[in-house]
Order: structure tokens, then C-alpha cells, then sequence
């Protein structure tokens, strides 16, 4: 099973970029966030034709989630329970035996905003999703854009980024505590190649010069992390005309 996560930032600019991706990686499962569209404009049409199924959770001009699939999706969940949120940032879905969570984590802004406490308030309600979760389910995936770099070693300048949005002390420990539930981060499961980044800033020409963060994420339940057989950082797609700031990340697993 191949599950990946991708922040599209526009689904309307990126489906060619998709298609594309989807053609070539083949998964079994795509999270897309930041699709930016309103259910009603969801290209349905274009998913089936390539012989994949669609959930999605979206709003006009921000956020948006979707779950592309070849097995229809089960028991879907549009929010974190006990957290109603009118911003469009999660999906969940049940693939076979495997949970899967498809996540865009608010941005946060700056470490002195109201939203960047909303973040951390967000976190917290995850964190407490997932504690009831593995109660249910043991093949959980929980994914997409995390907007935190969990280490220094994820960040291309640390001392630029130190204490800053994205690599704060709180939001870097909201994640430790999301993985002390029972879950590992799937890239950090293998020996990875150095400067492992999966967006780049589009100013500064930042991708030319790799000036990236690691903050797209798959994060596997322990039972689900023994399965794991590789994770990949996909930047090709960051290469294209017009790309997404962020490139696919995806991870497999075998069959039990």
C-alpha cells in the first residue's frame, strides 16, 4: 500500500500537476490540502477517469482537503472531535484496516498572533483525536502539511529559523507529544539523503538554493510504522512550470 500527502496550495492551478504525479507514483491513497475549492467545483470527472475515487472537505480561496483513493473511502470524518472549526483542514477515512488522516495544521503566522495560539489549541484537539483513535483502530496514518519542522536537521538554516514560526519550542513540542501516543514518523525510519525538504519558499529563489523545511509529514501508528518499507521526498513536481511550494511526500507498506 502506498499512501502519500501533498499541500497542492490550488487544485484548480495544480490538477495537471496531479494527474501527472498520479500516473507516474500510482498510490493507493493521496491527501491533498490547500485545494482551495468549493465542493461543487471538486473535479470529480478528471479523478475518475484516471480509476480513482474522491472525498473532499473544502471552502473558497483557503484550505481545503481531499482524500483521492483507488478503494472507496469509509466512516468519514470532516473535523477533530470537540474542536468545530469552519476552516476546512481535515479528512478522515477508512482504507481496508488502515485510518488515515489527512491533515493541513494551521500556519500560526508568528509566534506572537492569536493564531498562532490557535494552532497550538488545534494540536492539542489532535493530539486528544488520536489518543481515541488508537483505541479503535491499529493501522492508523496520520498526514499532510504539519507546518513544523520536528528538528534542527529538518530546516536548511536552523540558526535563521530558531524560535520562529515552524520551528518553535511549543509547536515542536506539540508534535513529541502527538507522537508519544504511539506514532512514528515514517521518514525517519530509513537513512535519508541530506537536505530532506519538502517546501520551499517561493521568494528568494529558495528551491534553487535549497532553502527548505521538512514539515509534510506521515506519521504511522506503531503496528502501522512496522509495515513501513520506505518513505520518499518526491521533488521532481517542485521542479515544474508553476508548481505547488510544497513536493509529494509518500510512504509504503506491506500487506500483513
Amino acid at each position: 500500500m502506498k499512501i502519500a500527502t501533498w499541500n497542492v496550495n490550488s487544485l484548480r492551478v495544480r490538477l495537471e500537476h496531479v494527474s501527472e504525479w498520479l500516473q507516474r507514483v500510482e498510490p493507493d491513497v493521496l491527501g491533498l490540502q490547500e485545494t482551495k475549492l468549493v465542493d461543487e467545483k471538486f473535479p470529480v470527472t478528471d479523478f475518475e477517469e484516471m480509476g480513482y475515487k474522491t472525498v473532499f472537505s473544502g471552502q473558497p480561496t483557503y484550505n481545503g482537503v481531499a482524500l483521492i483513493s483507488r478503494e472507496p473511502a469509509k466512516d468519514i470524518a470532516t473535523e477533530l472531535d470537540g474542536f468545530p472549526d469552519s476552516e476546512k483542514r481535515v479528512l478522515a477515512a477508512t482504507f481496508g484496516d488502515v485510518r488515515v488522516l489527512n491533515l493541513y495544521v494551521p500556519n500560526g503566522r508568528s509566534i506572537d498572533s492569536e493564531k498562532y495560539q490557535y494552532k497550538l489549541d488545534w494540536l492539542r484537539a489532535l493530539n486528544a483525536q488520536l489518543q481515541k483513535d488508537v483505541k479503535l483502530y491499529k493501522h492508523i496514518v496520520a498526514m499532510g502539511d504539519f507546518n513544523i519542522a520536528p528538528e534542527d536537521r529538518d530546516v536548511h538554516d536552523p540558526s535563521e529559523w530558531e524560535g520562529k514560526i515552524l520551528c518553535s519550542q511549543k509547536e515542536r513540542q506539540a508534535l513529541v507529544e502527538i507522537l508519544s501516543v504511539g506514532f512514528k514518523d515514517t521518514y525517519r525510519l530509513f537513512d535519508q539523503e541530506d537536505n530532506p525538504f519538502s517546501w520551499w519558499d517561493y521568494r528568494v529563489a529558495a528551491f534553487r538554493r535549497n532553502m527548505g523545511l521538512r514539515i509534510d509529514l506521515i506519521l504511522a501508528s506503531d503496528a502501522m510504522s512496522e509495515r513501513c518499507t520506505a518513505c520518499t521526498i518526491d521533488i521532481e513536481p517542485r521542479k515544474l512550470e508553476r508548481p505547488s511550494d510544497h513536493t509529494p511526500v509518500f510512504a509504503e507498506f506491506r500487506d500483513d
